[in-house]
């Protein structure tokens, strides 16, 4: 229960940070420029890179050589099965990305601004499994504080990034026609699906923790493919946009810094 109680205050910190980002649509009354939103874009892509390679893809390695298995194997099918779960939910579950004029997903009658809330929930989901499973393998290793602190640099990364993502939702949505506190509200709430899964991640690792470096790698996959098929399209580093570039320099940055020096 500990490590779910870890779980729980670590993702209610990056929901409480995608509350607080969303909170900016009280103190921005105009649009968002094009250059704010490549760089709120290109941070949250950069951190997510450095987590899933320094604070999952690499602990997923050792803990497999642990186990006495190659350490490849459960890195590469983990990761190939998050990228097909994120894929699928792609797929399946209708949302519309910033910028874009068409949903992506199911044919739905749903409005733009509720189809633009899936769009960011589909992308916390990886987020609240990464920070749950990697509180599962400190758990396992009670006797290494190592563990818990990169767990919390994780947490503490995520958070930093869910700042800009939660104004990067909220002021869109503001923008859409929705009242003021509505966008609070909506883009605050797309945060709400992190403790949940990282709860749920800290339980099923539990129950089956030889599989544990395959749900490691299985959370770098469905991040990265967040990563390359929204964010970094999103934020539209195709079109020579330097800000954007360096957003996901200056992401990336922080997040390995934060693992190196807590973890």
């Amino acid at each position: 229960m500990q490590a779910v109680a870890w779980a729980a205050a670590g993702t209610g910190f990056t929901f409480f940070m995608t509350a607080l980002g969303s909170a900016m649509v009280f103190f921005f009354r105009k649009r968002v420029t094009a250059g704010a939103q490549r760089i709120f874009l290109g941070f949250a892509a950069g951190v997510m890179v450095a987590a899933s390679v320094w604070s999952l893809l690499i602990p997923a390695i050792e803990e497999a050589q642990n186990w006495g298995m190659p350490g490849w194997l459960p890195a590469a099918g983990g990761f190939l099965l998050g990228v097909g779960f994120l894929m699928a939910l792609d797929f399946v579950m209708p949302h519309l990305h910033l910028g874009a004029k068409e949903p992506e997903g199911h044919s739905s009658a749903w409005r733009r601004t509720t189809l633009l809330i899936f769009a960011v929930t589909l992308h916390n989901i990886p987020e609240g499994m990464a920070v749950g499973f990697s509180f599962a393998l400190a758990a396992q290793h009670g006797d290494d504080p190592a563990l818990y602190a990169g767990a919390m640099a994780l947490a503490i990364g995520m958070g930093i990034q869910n700042f800009p993502e939660g104004a990067a939702i909220s002021l869109p949505l503001r923008q859409e026609g929705l009242p003021a506190w509505k966008s609070f509200v909506y883009g605050g709430l797309s945060g709400i699906v992190e403790p949940i899964f990282g709860i749920l991640a800290v339980l099923v690792a539990g129950s089956i923790q030889p599989l544990l470096p395959w749900l490691l790698a299985f959370a770098a996959g469905a991040m990265l493919y967040v990563v390359v098929e929204e964010l970094i399209s999103e934020a539209h580093l195709g079109e020579h946009s330097n800000v954007g570039t360096l957003g996901v320099m200056a992401g990336f940055l922080v997040m390995m810094v934060l693992d190196v020096a807590l973890g």
